[in-house]
């Protein structure tokens, strides 16, 4: 598991391409509760909530990350 928390740190290091990444998580975000605010069926709404909770653990990689790193 150290091996491929140690292959993401790219992602996360350079502050300009977290940064960047971290945008495209908001932007993202921010496009899918669009969607989910008008969605009427269920199984959609259910995949929009999916998506969004994976985007939001992009904005916190950094974090899961080094917290990986450290318990190893």
């Amino acid at each position: 598991m150290k091996e491929f928390y140690k292959a993401l740190i790219p992602l996360v290091s350079n502050e300009y391409s977290h940064d960047a990444l971290v945008k495209y998580a908001d932007h993202r975000i921010e496009t899918l509760r669009t969607y989910l605010e008008v969605q009427k069926d269920h199984t959609k709404i259910l995949e929009l909530q999916g998506a969004i909770a994976e985007l939001k653990r992009l904005q916190t990689l950094k974090d899961e990350i080094t917290e990986n790193l450290k318990n190893v």
